[in-house]
């Protein structure tokens, strides 16, 4: 008798274990830890595997972070991100133009992008508080126009720096712009270790904490907690005297500088900047992260942008390397294209699931 119920007992720790976690996270995890498992016995180094899976992880976070205060306000999963991510990118280019350099053009990159992040945030907010109901909708719109509108002003701000403009015209910014003299690596070589070819970007991750307990503790003060509240129950809320709209606006600037700071950090990890259409389809992995996560439309956590991240770009960075040493073959970027898209499309799928 006692034999069965600590069976018993055991059997409903475990399966209490697995739906807190989440069955779909675990069989990801899995999958990834598979991954891991057949590196080396495919040919591919575990090491850097590890490396690059850190990399990526840290380069991604914060734009992963940045859906987590519009999520909590209830105007739900923000697919207008590349809003955020163009008002990271004037800031990157205008460093740039008036000469900064070094670890400094990071920090003014931040300071000139969080005006942008701000006046954008205001109007985009103003819209969501206009279409209540239709948020995300209008969202993928906002987004998309934004970067094609921006296609337009690359070749019509009047930038002079010879470091980004086209060379026989004199104006318009390139496609890509090398961060090589400026902000290159700056948070990834700060505090760096490097174990053979294991290399952890510690000062991108130390950021990224940073950032995200400064969000955790913000959520438990008593603006997170009405912005919370206005979540959850915007009739509640309003009865208890809370400004609603005022609570999503604030949401809505704060997702949009984050996306602004998140597109500064992807940046220096990658080394170069990308303009025009680049930033076009970049909400789409982000949302993807936080669902995988375990966070929901309109419930999301700190740990929810962690796990999902980690367990995105592990699996898109995994996938390529694993399948390209057992084929012999180069397919990476069809793979990665396949693997990106099929998660993203999987994510959306069961968008209104959150943890338990």
């Amino acid at each position: 008798m006692n034999e069965t119920l600590e069976r018993t007992g055991f059997k409903g720790r475990v399966k209490s274990a697995i739906d807190s976690f989440g069955l779909p996270r675990l069989i990801i995890a899995c999958f990834l830890l598979l991954l891991f498992v057949m590196a080396p016995i495919v040919g591919a180094d575990f090491a850097t595997q590890i490396t690059n899976t850190l990399n990526r992880f840290s380069w991604n976070a914060v734009l992963v972070l940045a859906m987590v205060p519009m999520i909590h306000s209830g105007c739900g999963l923000n697919f207008g991100l590349p809003l955020g991510i163009i008002s990271g990118l004037l800031g990157a280019t205008l460093s740039i133009e008036l000469g900064f350099t070094g670890g400094f053009s990071f920090v003014m990159a931040i300071l000139l992008a969080t005006p942008f992040a701000i006046l954008f945030g205001v109007g985009y907010g103003w819209l969501l508080n206009k279409i209540k109901g239709g948020e995300m909708m209008i969202a993928t719109y906002v987004g998309f126009s934004s970067v094609s509108l921006m296609c337009m002003m690359w070749l019509l701000l009047p930038y002079h720096s010879p470091t980004m403009v086209w060379g026989l015209a004199g104006k318009g910014l390139r496609t890509t712009i090398s961060l090589e003299g400026f902000y290159d690596k700056v948070l990834a070589n700060f505090l760096k270790i490097s174990i053979g070819n294991l290399s952890i970007p510690v000062g991108t991750i130390l950021f990224f904490a940073v950032l995200a307990f400064a969000m955790w503790a913000f959520l438990h003060t008593k603006t997170g907690t009405a912005m919370t509240a206005v979540g959850s129950n915007p009739t509640f809320a309003k009865a208890a005297g809370v400004n609603v709209d005022k609570m999503r606006m604030l949401s809505v600037v704060m997702s949009t500088w984050l996306a602004a700071i998140g597109i500064l950090v992807y940046e220096q990890g990658f080394g170069f900047i990308q303009l025009y259409m680049a930033p076009f389809n970049m909400a789409l992995p982000a949302v993807s992260a936080i669902l995988i996560g375990g966070a929901s439309v309109n419930k999301a956590s700190i740990t929810n942008v962690i796990i999902g991240t980690f367990l995105f770009q592990g699996i898109v960075t995994m996938t390529p390397t694993v399948m390209n040493s057992m084929i012999h073959m180069d397919m990476s970027e069809v793979i990665r294209i396949i693997v990106s898209n099929g998660m993203i499309l999987y994510a959306l799928t069961r968008k209104t699931e959150g943890s338990k």
